[in-house]
Formats: C-alpha cells, sequence, structure tokens
C-alpha cells in the first residue's frame, strides 16, 4: 500500500544550485519517495534552506488468514 504525506525540512544553503538539489533529493529520501518540492523560504542568516514536499510511502499491508 501507498500513502502520501506533506512534510517540511531544513536543509543546509550549499554552494551551487545542483549541490542544494542534491542537498534537498537526500534529506526528502530520508521521510519517504519524493514526488514533488518546492524551496519555500531561504534563511540567510542561518544559511538554510526551507523545503516543503509530497513523498510516497509505500508499506506492506499486513491481513489475516
Amino acid at each position: 500500500m501507498m500513502t502520501t504525506h506533506f512534510i517540511t525540512a531544513e536543509v543546509d544553503l550549499q554552494q551551487t544550485a545542483a549541490q542544494l538539489h542534491q542537498a534537498i533529493e537526500a534529506e526528502l529520501q530520508k521521510q519517504g519517495e519524493p514526488l514533488r518540492w518546492a524551496v519555500t523560504t531561504i534563511d540567510v542568516e542561518r544559511q538554510k534552506a526551507h523545503v516543503e514536499a509530497v513523498v510516497t510511502w509505500e508499506f506492506l499491508a499486513v491481513t489475516s488468514v
């Protein structure tokens, strides 16, 4: 069975856009399979990007026989 979830994450800013993309994907993978995501705010002072995402979780449903 597969479910979708809305999540938020905070990622350290990186030197390049490609590195930031990789860092975001890696962080989101910890919480499921990312379907789509967006950087919603940048905290320049703390050097953080705030991300909102939709991820899927797949799990096996246990049924009794």
